[in-house]
């Protein structure tokens, strides 16, 4: 009885050897890739209740400071969402430029929004000016 050939993978498999296939086609895709320079101002972080009277402060006045800040002139995005821990909030906002994030800090800092929540901390980066 003859003795079989080990099998070896496709890739141990010497040219002869290898299944005869089509040759491999590899694509090319032309991506067009624009860089603009942009003098955005980002801001991230969190903003930390430390007790559930803090909490409902911010159930209570966020949907508006939300609405009336996606509103201004110049805000690209702004999002202020809950985190796994309840008295945890995760912001990010994005503004068009210095002075329409200057514009929104003093529109803040003169609204409900602002005075409400003036006690609770925040964790901020501010980047981009």
């Amino acid at each position: 009885m003859p003795s079989a050939k080990p099998i070896r993978s496709l890739h141990q498999r010497s040219r002869s050897d290898r299944p005869m296939c089509h040759r491999p086609y590899f694509g090319v895709a032309l991506v067009r890739v624009r860089i603009i320079v942009v003098n955005n101002v980002f801001l991230t972080g969190l903003l930390i209740c430390q007790s559930d009277g803090e909490t409902a402060i911010v159930a209570e006045f966020l949907p508006r400071h939300l609405e009336l800040t996606r509103a201004e002139p110049g805000c690209i995005s702004f999002e202020v969402s809950p985190t796994g821990d309840p008295l945890v909030w995760d912001v990010a906002e994005c503004f068009q430029n210095a002075d329409s994030f200057e514009l929104h800090q003093a529109r803040v800092r003169a609204s409900e929004w602002g005075r409400a929540r003036a006690g609770i901390k925040r964790r901020y980066s501010v980047w981009g000016q």
